[in-house]
């Protein structure tokens, strides 16, 4: 190897990482938390990707979303950014300078469909991989449809989102 290879070689290994971890995160959970600092020991920085979905009608705008999310790490701001998205997910990536698209995993019932959108994004993308993580087994069986469905109908969600987005949600179905 020749002085110039070794010392890109080098420059390479410290260039930082970068992951993209999309959802529409309405509202983040303790689930999200979880998988997000599990990227954070993988990456140096994470960008937390809000889509809109038009097949779900959200509680909270995409800026309230963003609003909430950077509360969430106030310890590590300068590692993680939350931005709103449009488009392919996997071109965004590319843009950014992403290495990976990171999915949660819950159950079984998941993985079909991200193994789908993983193949796909690679057949579109081959320089950005999609990495699975699952979160602890205390957050596997909650999503955001489920804690919005408890907090409407008056269900203490408190233990499974941050504080500050439980108070989000009562003050969302307190009318």
């Amino acid at each position: 190897m020749t002085t110039a290879t070794t010392s890109q070689a080098k420059a390479l290994a410290k260039a930082p990482t970068l992951a993209v971890y999309p959802g529409t995160f309405d509202p983040i959970t303790m689930g999200h938390l979880d998988i997000i600092n599990r990227a954070l020991n993988l990456f140096d920085h994470v960008i937390i990707a809000i889509a809109s979905n038009p097949g779900k009608t959200a509680l909270f705008t995409i800026e309230e979303r963003i609003e909430m999310i950077k509360q969430c790490f106030p310890e590590n701001e300068s590692r993680v950014e939350v931005a709103a998205v449009s488009g392919l997910l996997v071109n965004y990536a590319m843009q950014r300078g992403a290495k990976a698209i990171i999915r949660g995993l819950r159950a079984v019932s998941d993985f079909d469909y991200e193994f789908q959108l993983a193949l796909m994004n690679r057949k579109l993308e081959r320089e950005v991989d999609t990495l699975f993580l699952m979160p602890a087994f205390r957050w596997i069986f909650i999503s955001s449809s489920i804690i919005k469905d408890a907090a409407r109908h008056g269900g203490d969600v408190s233990e499974l989102v941050p504080e500050h987005v439980n108070q989000c949600l009562k003050d969302a179905f307190s009318s």
